[in-house]
């Protein structure tokens, strides 16, 4: 993680909002399509907000969902083994909100390793990681998109 920080691009942080990806703790949030309906509020079409979650297993159990890691997907040195997370964090998102709270250690790894060009994290979350840490838990959606709504757009980025 700690090489992710060094060698991040921060030379588009100040881009205008088209793209929003959200990396989501299943634990925390299990409603994505409230996560959609930001689109709405940031002036973007909900094909320009994309999801990406993590559900923490016991064994290596099948899920049909496309966009979703575990664990397992990890390995000892923290390289992932999961080919739509890969292109999920391949993906340069102009904002990238992480929805989980405090430290999490996949997560966190998932957000330094994103090429998103400016991240938002929630409460308690690891500063480091994030260009914007919002005051607000990962569960309350309603508050976190009105926040979210109010930073980028301080930030002149809609």
């Amino acid at each position: 993680m700690e090489r992710n920080l060094k060698k991040r691009d921060l030379s588009l942080v100040n881009a205008k909002l088209n793209t929003l990806g959200f990396l989501v703790d299943e634990a925390v949030v299990q409603d994505f399509d409230a996560l959609y309906d930001f689109s709405g509020a940031l002036g973007l079409l909900p094909k320009d907000v994309k999801v990406f979650s993590f559900l923490e297993v016991k064994k290596k159990i099948p899920s049909l969902r496309q966009n979703q890691i575990n664990n397992k997907d990890f390995n000892w040195k923290g390289d992932i083994h999961n080919a739509a997370a890969i292109e999920f964090l391949e993906t340069s998102f102009d904002v990238l909100v992480g929805v989980y709270n405090g430290s999490h250690e996949f997560l966190d790894l998932m957000v330094s390793e994103s090429k998103a060009k400016f991240k938002v994290g929630c409460l308690d979350c690891d500063a480091r990681l994030f260009d914007l840490v919002l005051q607000v838990p990962a569960n309350n959606i309603r508050t976190l998109e009105r926040e979210l709504k109010k930073y980028v757009t301080v930030l002149n980025k809609i």
